[in-house]
């Protein structure tokens, strides 16, 4: 298992198109990816409807994990589509 914090920095946060793009990322790869956010709640970073209930916004900063077979290389792909703006 790996995990990283990072800060969304999308000025309106993780709405439907981010939080998308989000989900397109994580779905190429076998790992389990989640996200912790507000504490202890936690969400799954390979479904949409997950993303959005989290209600994520600008400044906020989540705590990913991977794990799984390809865990190293998700978590590095998360992480550069997030500080890329998630296609914002």
């Amino acid at each position: 298992m790996v995990s990283q914090k990072v800060v969304i920095n999308n000025p309106t946060g993780l709405h439907l198109r981010p939080a998308g793009n989000l989900c397109k990322v994580a779905m190429n790869y076998k790992s389990q990816i989640t996200f912790n956010y507000n504490g202890d709640n936690i969400a799954n970073a390979k479904s949409v409807l997950s993303v959005l209930g989290a209600c994520i916004k600008c400044g906020d900063e989540l705590n990913f994990r991977c794990e799984g077979p390809d865990e190293q290389e998700a978590l590095n792909a998360i992480i550069d589509a997030i500080e890329r703006g998630l296609g914002e």
